[in-house]
């Protein structure tokens, strides 16, 4: 069942992150999506959660109320009210291909498989990094919703973009390569360890691997993402090692 709540109280995107959070948590929540813009927050359940227990679990700044419209029970409203899970994630997806294709291209004559490999990392990083910095203040906290280094340490989430821009550059200027695939999978072992609970625990959260500025929900198509990255950079350090 899909209910819709008045939210007040929310000014900002770490507002929407944070409710988003705090509701998530309850046992009985399979998903919830706000929206800032109509102060609404959207609760999928598995089976119905009172006003008063949603409103327990935010801080006092947040009031969460029923609103004056009926909720939406029928599994026909729904499915056209929701995106199909492919359409949410199509900037992912078009985003990943247009790094791969100018990493094709930066290596293609001749064809350089290490090249092709440390320009996409690079690219991957860049890119990824400015839709983080889009919306510093909202990042840390959706973040902190699935990354257990940013949930035990807070800061780790307002300096991850900034790691991001770094190991870019790294990468694309061959600068010490080496450190950045061992940072590489650090970072990213530690984002998937998250990333796989969250999915095992059948939680649907958003994802903040583009950030808040695009809002993806937490799929296997993250996990994938990742393990691309930790793949390659696996590749790369055995390489450097046999040479």
């Amino acid at each position: 069942m899909t209910h819709t709540y008045d939210v007040t109280g929310m000014t900002c995107n770490g507002c929407k992150a944070s409710v988003e959070k705090a509701l998530s948590a309850l046992s009985d929540v399979e998903n919830v999506e706000v929206d800032l813009n109509s102060g609404t927050a959207t609760i999928k359940m598995h089976k119905h959660v009172g006003v008063d227990a949603l409103q327990n679990a935010l801080s006092d700044k947040y009031t969460i109320s029923e609103k004056d419209t009926k909720n939406v029970f029928s599994s026909t409203q729904t499915v056209k009210e929701e995106k199909s899970e492919l359409k949410q994630l199509f900037p992912l997806f078009l985003i990943l291909g247009y790094i791969l294709i100018a990493s094709t291209l930066l290596n293609i004559k001749p064809w350089n498989i290490n090249g092709f490999m440390l320009d996409f990392m690079g690219l991957f990083y860049i890119v990824f990094s400015f839709f983080k910095l889009l919306d510093l203040k909202g990042f840390p906290q959706s973040f902190g919703m699935y990354d257990p280094l940013a949930k035990a340490v807070p800061a780790y989430g307002w300096i991850y973009p900034f790691i991001e821009v770094v190991l870019g550059l790294m990468f694309l200027m061959r600068f010490q390569t080496n450190i950045a695939l061992i940072v590489t999978l650090v970072i990213l072992g530690i984002t998937t360890f998250g990333v796989t609970k969250t999915l095992l625990d059948k939680k649907s959260i958003q994802c903040a691997c583009l950030g808040t500025a695009l809002k993806l929900p937490m799929t296997k198509a993250t996990f994938i993402e990742n393990a691309i990255m930790i793949v390659m950079a696996i590749f790369m350090i055995i390489k450097t090692l046999d040479v």
